[in-house]
């Protein structure tokens, strides 16, 4: 299994619930790529900013999703949310 964990950057003022509702309508959008498994959307316990779980079958099937036109549209309608950039990370499950 391929996970990917992405750090949002911090979510301007007043988009709180509008950064919320767009995480759970891009789910459905990526739910339909081969290979798909979960995206989990991680709020901090104190302060701190979002973070995701992404999982996919492989890296692959990831990277389709990554270079294609609906994650594109997706990232268009985000990023006027965000002050600063994502930082992803990236792996493979081993054991569990």
């Amino acid at each position: 299994m391929f996970v990917a964990i992405i750090s949002f950057p911090r979510i301007k003022e007043g988009k709180d619930a509008e950064f919320r509702k767009w995480f759970d309508s891009s789910n459905q959008a990526y739910a339909g790529f081969q290979g798909f498994i979960s995206r989990k959307l991680l709020k901090p316990l104190g302060s701190g900013n979002y973070a995701a779980i992404v999982e996919f079958e492989d890296q692959a099937g990831f990277k389709a999703m990554h270079g294609s036109s609906v994650r594109d549209k997706e990232a268009a309608q985000v990023r006027p949310m965000f002050a600063g950039k994502t930082t992803p990370k990236f792996y493979e499950v081993i054991s569990g």
